[in-house]
């Protein structure tokens, strides 16, 4: 498949199996089309389920479920922890291969225009397909729930759908339906009943309230468990790790004396996300994706087929940097010698700072020069760091290409892998940008109050720390090139493009401070 969207529609039954199944058949009933995971849940009595395709085979997938999910479930009847304003509750279209976001947005809302039309059910935009900025935010379009919203829709113009009549359908409600980036259903289940605690711990988790920013959270009752649970969406995984949610939620619990019980993950999971918690509960040093049993054997039979075995032994013997570097091999490359550049720049940095600080004559500026050696010194860890996380990210882009293609399924899950691990390889070689260009400033800096007997030092450190800049900038580029999120695309480019025009700007003026004092 050259192009593969991915939907994750919500509907409001978790607790018939035989229902779910049936819509499940009818989203399975589409050729193209591929069920990934179904997740019920009987506190919620909401059932997630997540199949991907071609994208007008996803619409019509999810069109066919909403039929079945009107067929089947009455509102009237329903009861949950889970607020709910429709049978078939949510249906968002996610951009995994070839596709944009604003592909996306155009699949919502032809999806939406034929629920209204062929339901009688009437549909809400959100998200990227939103219409309007007060319904980007599916709990605003949601508040009031079924019965509220049946009393209001025919009588508030601002409740007006954007689909459809301005009345509910008796027994399916109404749908949220839009156009989102990827993100994960996270849940920390309480050792306690009392859900006031659930409550004012997920409105000091959320972002909308003050909490992480791509958190949204609400308590919830587990009657039949006797907790209450923390429910999250964690809409960027790589901008609020897994574990920092967890942990949050952690502390908050402690300060009423509560325990937490469990976490639970609903749906699936990309996992680098998972990586991520491991390298943090576990403060592995050197960790890498090929010291994981099955990776290694993958990537040993991957080798031998290619008969590829001997000159990887042979590299992994290399004793030095520069010799890694130069052995034929992808990784280390030029996003780990970038990030190498900008530790040595760094290093550079806090040379002068240490040839400024204790001499008499710069007495004045000590405290300054202090405190700026202090932030060389946690850049250049910083930076050495990446050195080997640029490897390793690149490491984990191989082992997602290795993953099994044979059926639909495998290769739907393989495409998915490996947007993930793209985005994941974006993510270190701009955060080296951007460390590197905090070390130029820091040069800039220290450049006005350093020992000028040092300068030469420290402009060579400039140029190294724009070469970092441009280098790992250029990395981040290449990495773009393979990723069909075309937002995520536009923004880091934009970023990658301020980064490297600030750069050149205080080089410059680093620079031509110091053929003033060294004139050629």
């Amino acid at each position: 498949m050259n192009k593969i969207v991915e939907c994750i529609p919500n509907f409001s039954e978790g607790r018939d199996e035989a229902k779910v199944e049936q819509i499940v058949a009818a989203i399975r009933s589409v050729p193209g089309v591929v069920v990934l995971d179904r997740e019920m849940d009987a506190n919620h009595h909401r059932s997630v389920l997540t199949f991907a395709g071609e994208p007008e085979a996803v619409v019509e997938a999810a069109v066919r479920a909403a039929h079945r999910a009107v067929e089947l479930i009455d509102l009237n009847q329903h009861s949950g922890e889970h607020p709910r304003m429709g049978a078939i509750d949510v249906l968002p279209f996610v951009p995994i291969k070839g596709v944009t976001m604003a592909d996306c947005v155009q699949l919502a809302r032809r999806a939406g225009e034929r629920i209204a039309r062929e339901l009688q059910v009437p549909v809400f935009l959100y998200e990227q397909a939103a219409t309007r900025p007060d319904r980007a935010n599916l709990a605003d379009i949601r508040r009031g729930e079924f019965e509220g919203l049946r009393e209001e829709i025919e009588t508030k113009p601002h409740r007006r759908p954007d689909f459809g009549e301005a009345r509910i359908h008796p027994t399916a409600g109404a749908v949220a339906v839009g156009a989102r980036p990827p993100l994960i259903a996270y849940n920390v289940n309480l050792a306690t009943e009392d859900l006031s605690v659930a409550k004012k711990i997920a409105k000091a988790v959320r972002g909308r309230d003050g909490g992480l920013q791509f958190v949204k959270a609400l308590g919830f009752d587990l009657k039949d468990r006797k907790q209450v649970q923390v429910s999250m969406n964690l809409v960027n995984y790589e901008g609020t790790p897994i574990f920092r949610a967890f942990e949050m939620v952690r502390r908050e619990a402690e300060r009423y004396g509560v325990a937490v019980a469990a976490s639970e993950i609903v749906g699936l999971v990309p996992q680098a996300a998972l990586n991520a918690c491991g390298d943090f509960y576990l403060r592995l040093e050197n960790f890498s994706e090929s010291q994981v049993l099955e990776n290694r054997l993958q990537a040993a039979l991957t080798e031998s087929a290619n008969g590829e075995g001997q000159a990887a032994s042979q590299s992994s013997s290399l004793g030095t940097f520069a010799d890694e570097v130069a052995a034929g091999t992808p990784a280390p490359g030029g996003g780990s010698v970038s990030a190498y550049a900008g530790s040595l720049a760094a290093a550079l940095g806090a040379m002068v700072c240490n040839l400024t600080i204790g001499k008499k004559k710069f007495a004045e500026v000590e405290g300054e020069a202090r405190d700026i050696l202090v932030q060389f010194e946690q850049l250049q860890g910083d930076l050495r760091r990446a050195v080997s996380e640029d490897a390793e990210s690149f490491e984990r882009v191989m082992t997602a290409m290795r993953l099994p293609k044979e059926s639909e399924a495998e290769k739907l899950a393989r495409a998915s892998a490996i947007e993930q691990a793209t985005k994941g390889a974006v993510a270190v070689p701009l955060r080296v940008a951007q460390s590197a260009m905090q070390v130029l400033e820091l040069l800039d800096e220290l450049s006005e109050i350093g020992n000028p007997n040092a300068f030469s030092d420290l402009a060579v450190g400039a140029q190294l720390a724009l070469t970092a800049i441009r280098g790992a900038s250029y990395n981040v580029l290449i990495n773009l090139g393979s990723i069909s999120d075309e937002e995520f695309n536009r923004q880091h480019r934009a970023e990658v493009d301020e980064l490297i025009a600030r750069g050149q700007e205080v080089a410059d003026e680093i620079e031509t401070r110091f053929f003033r004092l060294h004139p050629r």
